[in-house]
């Protein structure tokens, strides 16, 4: 089969790859604690103060932060369009979830203070805690399963037969073959996936209980607290013994070993500093864990962007799904002059609202229109002659 002719030099790709990982360092970090807000709702929150509060904690941030993941997936989509394609199409069932999953709790937030009724709001509280738990621990796997490698393959587009490992080039693609996903759902469950999702799920737990601690005041801060003293040992026990299993086993780089082992001091940090009581720096430092992890991650693929584990030759790296260096020019261009407009919002943002929201101060019956109003209509203005 005829060569496609490579259209990118190699530093644009490295540095796309790099401003990737970066994309997802920030959502997993700020929506981490979204979702350990939303995981523990019903759990921390024991009354509508207490669960207003918790929501008023991310209210004013969790929209924004979802913002980091529709960027990493659109600069994937342009800059690497191939593992884009890839992985979308043979993993559209999870990435499904997640995203049904998204679209519930944006309701749940928006519309549960719409009427002020407790069953209405109760309902909706359980859907935010739901749609919480399950992206958190699907992202867990998803990470995973491209540390161990998916069951990735060569295939000729017009015959539908896979391309032969040997004839597969390592940096350009072949003419009419692409690389497609072909082992199912089922392949992608396996104890180190399944550990993967455990230690996510864990993090933004112990990363909510940080959040809402640092966040709130009174009897509700205190309660986040001692959570976070149990959930923070359990989470760094995990996410620890999960790295150090995918460095031994199906690492491509020595180097990922500088990224795991700051992770790790960080979440031991994390874990001393909660249990003296100091939830500011105990949640910088887990900030960092969280942010440390997923480089550890990004680099435990590199040079790859998505792992075979049917053959390394089939493996789809930086070169092979870059796009075309003209593209890649104009990207970092726009990437330059917007990303520092971002983070100075972003910080911006959270200095705005940095305070403490104490449940004692907020009025569990205010708020929402009455249960036996939503059916009303108004009664229509008399036309108005001219």
């Amino acid at each position: 089969m005829p060569l496609m002719t490579p259209t990118t030099s190699t530093t644009l790709p490295v540095l796309w790859f790099i401003l990737i990982a970066a994309l997802w360092v920030g959502y997993l970090t700020l929506e981490g604690f979204d979702f350990g807000v939303g995981m523990l709702l019903r759990i921390l929150g024991r009354n509508e103060r207490e669960r207003r509060a918790m929501l008023g904690t991310i209210g004013p941030h969790w929209d924004g932060n979802e913002v980091w993941l529709l960027t990493a997936g659109g600069a994937t989509f342009a800059a690497f369009p191939d593992w884009y394609g890839t992985l979308f199409s043979g993993a559209y069932l999870v990435l499904l979830a997640i995203l049904l999953c998204l679209i519930v709790r944006v309701c749940a937030i928006e519309w549960r203070e719409k009427i002020n009724d407790q069953v209405w709001r109760d309902r909706w509280d359980w859907a935010h805690t739901i749609s919480a738990w399950i992206p958190s621990i699907l992202w867990g796997a998803a990470f995973a399963n491209l540390v161990q490698g998916m069951r990735i393959e060569v295939i000729d587009t017009a015959s539908g037969a896979p391309v032969p490992a040997g004839e597969v080039p390592a940096e350009t693609l072949i003419d009419g073959a692409s690389h497609q996903i072909t082992g199912g759902l089922a392949g992608m469950l396996t104890p180190f996936t399944l550990l993967g999702g455990a230690a996510v799920c864990l993090l933004f737990i112990t990363h909510g209980a940080l959040f809402t601690a640092l966040k709130t005041g009174g009897e509700l801060s205190r309660r986040a607290l001692r959570l976070a003293r149990g959930s923070s040992m359990i989470s760094t026990l995990v996410c620890s013994a999960w790295m150090l299993w995918a460095q031994l086993a199906h690492s491509l780089n020595a180097l990922a070993w500088i990224p795991l082992i700051l992770a790790a001091l960080a979440l031991i940090g994390s874990l001393v500093l909660t249990r003296q009581g100091r939830e500011g720096r105990a949640f910088a430092l887990h900030f960092a864990g969280i942010a440390l992890a997923v480089v550890f991650i990004f680099s435990t693929t590199a040079p790859n962007v998505m792992r075979s584990r049917v053959d390394d030759a089939y493996s789809l790296t930086i070169s092979q799904a870059a796009s075309a260096d003209t593209t890649l020019l104009i990207m970092t261009v726009i990437a330059v002059l917007f990303v520092p407009v971002v983070l100075i919002y972003t910080i911006w943002g959270y200095r705005i609202f940095s305070a403490r929201i104490h449940a004692e101060a907020i009025d569990p019956d205010e708020g929402g229109l009455h249960p036996t109003r939503v059916r009303e209509t108004a009664q229509p203005e008399a036309a108005i002659g001219y």
